[in-house]
């Protein structure tokens, strides 16, 4: 089985959410695979008020990672989700 490596992050506009279901699929079109991974993390810390960072993971194989994630960013517009979204890859 491939390994999962985590492509990008994002954080969400304001008052803005997804489920995690939903992100899994939006991110799972985008990859064209269903072998794609999804985790939510709330920095922490005393009196911290910050935005969830979502983490999205992919096979260390994947194909056109950069026409991955133009899919990625389309379909998020489409969703109406604003982002701020960082690749972690080159």
């Amino acid at each position: 089985m491939t390994s999962q490596i985590e492509l990008f992050k994002f954080t969400l506009g304001n008052d803005q959410s997804i489920s995690p279901t939903a992100l899994q699929a939006l991110w799972a079109r985008a990859c064209q695979t269903s072998k794609v991974a999804v985790s939510r993390h709330v920095p922490g810390g005393l009196g911290a008020v910050d935005r969830p960072i979502y983490s999205l993971y992919g096979p260390q194989q994947i194909n056109d990672l950069p026409e991955v994630e133009r899919r990625l960013r389309q379909l998020l517009e489409d969703a109406s989700l604003r982002v701020s979204l960082i690749a972690l890859h080159s």
